[in-house]
């Protein structure tokens, strides 16, 4: 079936076929907004992520499901990386012509495939005709106990600098993609399948353990940087300390000149975090029940220094890759 077929209100009604309300959300997708129950002591966290084909995916390299599964985790990633649960999605889809029925509905499968994995409702959202590429817009909604907040800018100098899971694993999958091969399933799932970082989110939160967080989208010194400027600090971090996988350190280990990706490459979704010296054995308690790994890769010192990073060697990296940045490039 055709959308032109089924028309934007028939499409609507398909969503809201497939997408009923959940515990907390009183009306959702069909009025003119949502209607969602706030609790008393707890704060409303609000973001807002857009996929646009070609800059952030390809259609010839991902399904719609896993595209859709794409679009909640990071935003998911977002709330977690201020500590907190996500509650519901609105999403916004600029459709193109050729897009057929069948495809969309695949999208949407992924969509409340992943909301259901952290607990999310969809509630609403909006769709238009796209005369260019397939956008996806997707504002999250999430909930934390008022004094539970972490934001960026708590950093203090003699915190540790830790990260979760590995890093560069998305880019060099984006890497080989672009190259015109095929990258391994575990790369491929980490570029196209992220997974966010939800629930250690919400337990350095809850337990007081992280003075400043932020999710790793734009690359570790990019998304570093963002921290320390929020902070006023700078940062020395242990280039031989990155947490690398199997597959980045196999392939680092033939081609030594990616070992950039690990610091700039995007789109890991883990979570970057300070926590202040008192706390460390706290966090290794942490550490021994999560699934996955904490590294401590660098400690926060005091002054507008930036970050300075040693290489694996022990050597200074004078001028490291900085990141991913939309409106500027070459950087």
């Amino acid at each position: 079936m055709k959308l032109a077929e089924l028309g934007e209100f028939g499409f609507i009604a398909r969503i809201r076929a497939a997408a009923p309300p959940g515990p907390g959300l009183r009306l959702g997708i069909g009025d003119d907004c949502a209607v969602s129950e706030v609790t008393a002591g707890e704060l409303l966290l609000t973001t807002t992520d857009m996929l646009l084909e070609d800059v952030h995916f390809c259609r010839d390299w991902t399904s719609p499901r896993l595209l859709g599964r794409k679009c909640v985790a990071v935003n998911v990633s977002d709330i977690a990386a201020m500590g907190g649960t996500v509650r519901h999605l609105y999403l916004g889809l600029g459709i193109p012509a050729d897009m057929a029925v069948a495809e969309l509905d695949e999208l949407l499968a992924g969509v409340l495939e992943a909301a259901a994995d952290y607990g999310a409702d969809l509630a609403g959202g909006d769709t238009c005709a796209s005369s260019g590429p397939l956008v996806l817009s997707l504002t999250a909604e999430g909930t934390i106990a008022d004094g539970d907040v972490v934001g960026r800018g708590g950093a203090c100098p003699g915190d540790a600098v830790y990260v979760s899971g590995s890093l560069g694993d998305s880019a060099l999958a984006l890497r080989e993609l672009r190259a015109g091969r095929r990258p391994s399933a575990f790369l491929a799932s980490r570029h196209h399948d992220p997974t966010a970082r939800a629930a250690l989110g919400q337990r350095l939160a809850r337990e007081h353990l992280a003075t400043a967080m932020i999710d790793v989208s734009d690359g570790l010194l990019a998304d570093l940087g963002h921290l320390l400027r929020a902070s006023t600090c700078g940062a020395r971090i242990d280039g031989a300390a990155l947490p690398l996988s199997a597959d980045f350190a196999a392939a680092l280990a033939v081609e030594p000149g990616l070992f950039p990706l690990a610091l700039s490459g995007g789109e890991d979704y883990e979570l970057l975090f300070t926590v202040p010296p008192a706390a460390i054995a706290s966090l290794a308690r942490v550490a021994e029940t999560e699934t996955i790994p904490l590294s401590r890769i660098g400690t926060v010192v005091a002054g507008a220094q930036g970050v300075i990073v040693t290489d694996r060697n022990g050597g200074v990296v004078a001028s490291p890759p900085s990141g991913h940045d939309h409106f500027r490039r070459g950087v």
